[in-house]
Parts: structure tokens; sequence; C-alpha cells
């Protein structure tokens, strides 16, 4: 299905509307978030950057009515691999209501769309390996991995 609104860049001025979607995006799943307020100063001051290597691009999908209904949020960094920068897509949230509908797949796409505009040499991602849909939905958009290879694909972290 096709979505029927607008995805673009958000900018600071939008970085409160991006911080309510990621808070309800771990809300739903029940991970824990620092809040909205929290989120919306980190996210001032990194989608000041935009996208250039050191950045943090924000991409919101609105829907005919004017209202956000999915989020997509890429790191940008370089790679020994890649002439050009990484994009590390962080998050990719669509409104239950939405889903879908083809909300995700345009945020993809416009993700994309920069990352070939930007000179990138890849986009990565983590998936959960019991989120089937997410998987299914990446490996859709021609991501693979080590999943592909009947191996689990895992991506770690170490909080500090």
């Amino acid at each position: 299905m096709d979505f029927e609104g607008v995805v673009g860049r958000a900018g600071v001025d939008q970085a409160g509307v991006v911080a309510r979607l990621l808070h309800d995006f771990n809300a739903e799943f029940d991970v824990p978030t620092p809040g909205v307020a929290v989120l919306e100063e980190r996210l001032r001051i990194l989608l000041a950057v935009g996208p250039a290597v050191g950045g943090t691009t924000a991409y919101l999908a609105e829907g005919p009515d004017g209202s956000a209904v999915g989020v997509a949020l890429v790191t940008w960094h370089s790679n020994v691999w890649y002439d050009g920068a990484v994009g590390l897509l962080d998050e990719l949230y669509v409104v239950p209501a939405r889903r879908g509908g083809g909300v995700g797949s345009a945020l993809l796409a416009q993700v994309l769309q920069d990352a070939r505009h930007l000179g990138a040499g890849s986009v990565e991602l983590a998936a959960d390996e019991p989120d089937a849909d997410a998987l299914r939905f990446y490996r859709r958009h021609g991501f693979v991995g080590a999943f592909e290879r009947d191996e689990r694909t895992f991506f770690l972290q170490r909080e500090l």
C-alpha cells in the first residue's frame, strides 16, 4: 500500500514531535525512555548538525492531515570500509494505527535516497532476532545480514 502523506527531514524546531514519537516507541515495547523533555533537548543538539558525518537526521512522516505518523532516526559516521559515510538507522517507528500502510517504506526510501545523495557506502541497522516482522520488512527492502546465512545477527553495546 502506498503512503499518502509527506516524508521529510525534521528540523530542530520539530525536535519535540520527534521526541514524542521516540518516547512512544520505547513505551509501546516496554523499553526504558528518559522522557520526552530529555529526548527533545538531546535532539535539538543532534539535529543541528544535520546529515553529515557526525550528524543525526530525523525523518518525519506526516499524514494528509499533517499529523506525525512515523519517524526514522539516522546517525551518520565514517567507516574504514567505505569512502563515504555510513548511516546507522537507529530507530524506525510507525504509530500503531498507521502500520501496514506504507509509512515505514516511505521513511526508509527517504533515508536511502539521502544516503545515496550523501555518497554513503552503506546503511546499517540492528533488528532483534524475535522480531520477524521487522526482519521481513528490512529484507523486503534489500537489507541482508548474517541471519541470511543461518546465523543470528547481534548488534552489541555497553552502556557507560
